[in-house]
């Protein structure tokens, strides 16, 4: 198990975290039924599915997305690298529990800048004997450093899972967000891989991101298919390409099949 962040002081840490303003990490633990979550976020978690009552349902389905993705890529692609970057606040089958019930000696590096991430990060940190689990503060916006840590867990000279789950809503310009994932992407070997979860535009998102923004969060950016599509530029998309997340290889387990939920997902390989 790898040590960073984690063994720092605790108090410095949670002096970090900032209780009277919504945070992205703590809305979603909010409608994902958690409990790390404060009543700014909650506010605005009920305003916002005031006025698109299916948020909710974006969370879980990006949860869902997240299992089936690792699991394609650790058990079909033979993946047993990733490289996990917006975290997120710990719930049920993530990155590490997936990967390593398909492979015990997959080893993972989770990436955050959130220091309430950080407090929980000793959960994410809990993997198999065999395997390797690690945590980075930093963040996206500043792709070198991650880089650099990361490669102390991970092997680059092997294929890598870039994960972005949820995350590059939080990275406003656009020139930056495709600058930082060119940088990890161009640390990363071929035969290795991109996968995204990121929330579209639609009139009702569009609507709940403005309330969203309102409310003195971290700014949300919604995203066309066009141009969540351009961060795959010069990948192999793998089948089925850009879609809603519940039709994104569903199996017998999948929720939401018969709805559009406006959080699509893709997955490409690097040639």
């Amino acid at each position: 198990m790898g040590e960073g962040p984690v063994e720092s002081d605790r108090a410095a840490v949670t002096a970090r975290i900032d209780t009277s303003v919504p945070h992205p990490a703590r809305v979603w633990d909010y409608w994902l039924g958690g409990k790390d979550n404060y009543a700014p976020d909650r506010e605005v978690g009920e305003e916002i599915v005031k006025v698109m009552p299916d948020l909710p349902v974006n969370a879980r389905a990006e949860r869902e997305f997240i299992g089936r993705a690792v699991r394609f890529l650790a058990g079909e692609c033979g993946v047993d690298q990733f490289l996990d970057v917006g975290t997120g606040i710990p719930a049920a089958d993530n990155t590490h529990e997936v990967a390593q019930r398909v492979n015990p000696k997959a080893r993972i590096v989770y990436v955050d800048n959130d220091p309430i991430v950080l407090v929980h990060a000793r959960a994410l940190l809990v993997g198999s004997d065999e395997g390797v689990t690690d945590y980075l503060d930093a963040d996206l916006r500043e792709p070198e450093p991650i880089v650099r840590e990361a490669a102390r867990t991970l092997d680059f000279t092997r294929p890598v899972a870039l994960m972005l789950m949820g995350v590059l809503e939080f990275v406003p310009d656009a020139a930056q967000a495709h600058a930082s994932v060119r940088t990890l992407l161009d640390a990363l070997p071929s035969g290795s891989y991109l996968a995204i979860a990121h929330s579209v535009r639609s009139p009702s998102m569009d609507e709940a991101a403005a309330q969203w923004n309102a409310s003195g969060a971290t700014t949300l950016t919604l995203r066309t298919e066009e141009q969540l599509l351009a961060f795959f530029d010069g990948l192999e998309p793998v089948e089925p390409g850009l879609v809603s997340l519940p039709r994104w290889r569903p199996d017998s387990g999948t929720s939401y099949q018969d709805r559009q939920v406006f959080q699509y997902g893709c997955v490409g390989r690097k040639p």
